[in-house]
């Protein structure tokens, strides 16, 4: 009989962690939540979750925003945020982005509200001219919000927030404007209250640094009034009761301490650095991996998946294989040969890509061993990506700063 030590065998050195969630948590968050946990009326619980909010707020660029979090990951957050402002029969308007767009509709329908949806087109971001056809089409008003997802790391596209923003603004239509952040906040630049989004809903593993389990949401106060006046049941998700008081009413029960004491470490991290430094450094990563991936594509056998340029998202890559190859072997022999793990297809991608995440606490050595081991892995299964590859990845470093 095999026992687990004999399944999974001491391999020496790291394995680079390269999905686009969890993603690589630093050492000092990992330290921070060996610490034991404290009884829940001790003041440093508080102290924390205070610390905590005022991280997502500064991140969010929305110092007055209300934020709640959760003992939850994204798909939680998500749930919150449809509670809180739709009422079952209720009308939300969600553009297409790929997988995450769709699975946010499906949940909202399956919790009773009206979805309409705008197109996907694959290889594209939102199409603002069909969000602004559905709500000039609204002529009751009946829509009461627009759930967009910033960063859709199935499909590696980030859309224009602030695009989105005007273009709903010039139909005069009184929706709120809600965006999922999960897989940019802390990549890129994001202006909460100067774009005029009411509410974002977030999780730890990806930008922040953390592991999964804190999801949250932050909303202005026009999102709070229509939470307040929504007939909608709720208990735990539900915003009005979790507004500031004691831990144990901020989260509905316990908070998720160790979690918690990790994201504080990590909020300690950003400032360190600077945000300006980490979206620089971001920005000059992903540059890397896209200037590898271009060159990869040039023999003809793979491609990105997001066609615009500008929309390549700054967190994941997701990278279109040739028909009959397949992106899973490429994974597992990165992942067994050369422990470098990237992810799969989601959805409609599934068995058609491979997505190297590139967010979080990584450098450019680090992007560079990946992009190494995913370029040994593709040419020792057989599969023509040319030479150039990592040596680009290396030349557009070479001339590049984070600064």
């Amino acid at each position: 009989m095999t026992s687990p030590k004999d399944a999974f065998p001491y391999i020496p050195g790291i394995r680079l962690l390269h999905s686009p969630g969890p993603s690589n948590v630093p050492k000092a968050v990992l330290d921070a939540m060996t610490n034991q946990p404290i009884d829940m009326g001790d003041p440093r619980v508080d102290a924390c979750i205070d610390a905590c909010e005022e991280g997502l707020r500064a991140l969010l660029n929305a110092p007055s925003a209300e934020v709640f979090m959760y003992a939850a990951n994204g798909h939680g957050v998500w749930e919150a945020m449809i509670v809180n402002l739709l009422a079952p029969g209720q009308k939300v308007l969600i553009p297409g982005t790929g997988h995450f767009s769709d699975s946010w509709a499906l949940m909202a329908e399956a919790m009773g509200a009206v979805v309409l949806r705008t197109p996907y087109q694959e290889g594209y971001p939102i199409d603002l001219a069909a969000v602004q056809e559905a709500l000039r089409a609204d002529t009751k008003n009946e829509i009461v919000a627009v759930f967009a997802v910033h960063t859709d790391t199935a499909s590696s596209t980030t859309s224009d927030v602030l695009a989105l923003r005007k273009a709903m603004d010039a139909t005069k239509h009184p929706a709120l404007y809600v965006v999922d952040v999960v897989a940019s906040l802390g990549a890129i630049p994001f202006e909460m209250e100067k774009w005029g989004i009411n509410a974002v809903i977030g999780a730890s593993q990806k930008g922040l640094m953390v592991p999964p389990g804190v999801g949250f949401c932050a909303a202005d106060a026009r999102a709070m009034e229509v939470c307040a006046a929504n007939p909608a049941p709720r208990f735990y998700w539900d915003w009005l009761r979790r507004r500031k008081g004691p831990s144990y009413s901020r989260f509905c029960g316990t908070a998720p301490q160790n979690l918690l004491f990790g994201m504080q470490a990590s909020f300690g991290l950003i400032q360190r650095e600077g945000v300006a430094n980490v979206h620089a450094r971001h920005a000059r990563l992903a540059g890397a991996v896209h200037a590898a991936v271009q060159s990869w594509s040039e023999a003809g056998n793979l491609q990105f998946l997001c066609r615009v340029p500008e929309a390549r998202s700054v967190s994941v890559t997701a990278v279109l294989v040739k028909p009959g190859i397949d992106p899973e072997l490429i994974r597992k022999t990165a992942r067994d040969k050369f422990q470098i793990l990237i992810a799969g297809g989601l959805g409609p991608f599934a068995g058609r890509v491979f997505r190297i995440g590139h967010l979080g606490d990584l450098n450019a050595a680090m992007i560079l061993g990946c992009l190494s081991g995913v370029e040994a892995a593709m040419q020792s299964l057989g599969i023509e990506v040319g030479e150039r590859g990592v040596r680009s990845a290396v030349e557009y470093l070479a001339r590049t700063t984070d600064k």
